[in-house]
């Protein structure tokens, strides 16, 4: 059959590689809203 601890420690990697995937996503997602804002502000400040 399946071996418990093997299954145990792909769902840790699995958790892992979530967790991770999630964080670069977060931070890609706030690095774009940043530099949206900075694009809002320039236009403000500058309109043409």
């Amino acid at each position: 059959m399946l071996n418990p601890g093997g299954i145990v420690v792909n769902l840790v990697f699995a958790a892992i590689f979530f967790y991770v995937l999630y964080g670069v996503i977060r931070a890609a997602v706030r690095d774009g809203i940043g530099q949206a804002e900075e694009r809002r502000r320039k236009r403000q400040q500058d309109p043409r």
